[in-house]
């Protein structure tokens, strides 16, 4: 019984290392900065936090950051901010 438990230990522990391996390469492509977090969590509006809770993060900041863009696209055309 001991012979098993010393051999499947490490086993199970180099596993669980390289699956927290896998997990950690992918948390490093994500591209959320702490400063587009802050400016979110200071200016959002109730969609954009319920897609915060529903869908995380990505979510959340792909709605504010069509939201700002279609401000921005609004104020260089004169004509459809006044229609």
């Amino acid at each position: 019984m001991t012979v098993w438990f010393v051999v499947a230990v490490p086993l199970i522990v180099m596993g669980f290392a390289l699956f927290m391996e896998r997990v950690e390469d992918r948390l490093r492509h994500v591209s959320v900065r702490g400063e587009e977090v802050e400016e979110f969590l200071e200016q959002a509006r109730p969609n954009e936090v319920r897609a915060l809770y529903g869908y995380g993060i990505g979510r959340a900041l792909e709605l504010f950051r069509l939201r700002r863009v279609g401000r921005a696209g609004a104020k260089s055309h004169p004509r459809q901010a006044q229609e």
